[in-house]
């Protein structure tokens, strides 16, 4: 469009660009069209595409955002190129599917696999990097499981899919709170060990009469705080579930 062509109260080019009012009923059907055939190809996908996406589930919407667009909107685009494209990302994506289901390291390039991000109450400081996750977002996670510190978790796996996977112990022993620092009260209200100490950036937890003043075995750190006590199972007073309410 030519500079000369463009004017500030043109309301026809501003609400309809250069298109007849005529095409705004037309865009109306070729929408209807293409979401009925997107509504189809969804389903046809499974269940998983309304679920969680995982990376080549991620994928196939963006592409599928792109691909319904031009249609619906370009009067000198036709719907049947983009009908064939939507067969073809289905034909991929279930091929895909098949691939992964037949040949375990298909999925595990393609689908991406779990990682073990705490163990045994501590930090692996490494699967956090790999998977670009931080330790609040990891704290974060356990406390919306109702967990006070790490000494109760066994488990916490972040599977393929982005989701976290929490496996506690029967019966917790000291760790590390996983409270937010900033909420003062609410930590110095928790019930604190007198001989147990935790690695303020890892977790790992060790038995000492005093504050440790030596490097942690296992992340080299030498930040230690009181680790949080054992929680009898009729103490209520700080659980965080109260907290929250």
């Amino acid at each position: 469009m030519k500079k000369e062509e463009i004017h500030l109260w043109d309301w026809q080019r501003i609400l309809i660009g250069n298109t007849p009012w005529e095409f705004m009923a037309e865009v109306f059907l070729r929408t209807l069209i293409v979401y009925v055939l997107l509504l189809v190809v969804l389903r046809l996908l499974g269940k998983r595409m309304s679920a969680q996406l995982t990376i080549s589930e991620m994928s196939v919407m963006i592409t599928l955002g792109a691909i319904i667009s031009v249609p619906m909107q370009l009067p000198d685009r036709g719907i049947l190129p983009a009908v064939v494209v939507l067969f073809c990302t289905l034909l991929f994506q279930r091929g895909l599917n098949w691939l992964a289901f037949k040949y375990q390291k298909v999925e595990h390039i393609t689908q991406g696999d779990m990682s073990i991000l705490i163990a045994d109450g501590c930090l692996q400081l490494n699967k956090l990097e790999k998977e670009a996750a931080s330790r609040e977002q990891v704290f974060a996670a356990l406390r919306s499981k109702n967990v006070q510190h790490l000494g109760q978790v066994k488990r916490l796996y972040i599977e393929a899919s982005g989701l976290f996977s929490l496996y506690k112990y029967d019966v917790p022993k000291p760790g590390l709170s996983v409270l937010p620092q900033q909420d003062r009260e609410l930590l110095d209200n928790q019930p604190r060990s007198s001989d147990y100490f935790s690695c303020m950036n890892c977790g790992n937890t060790e038995q000492n009469n005093t504050k440790p003043h030596y490097t942690c075995q296992n992340c080299g750190a030498n930040h230690w705080t009181p680790a949080l006590n054992l929680i009898p199972a009729n103490h209520n007073a700080y659980t965080l579930k109260e907290a929250v309410e």
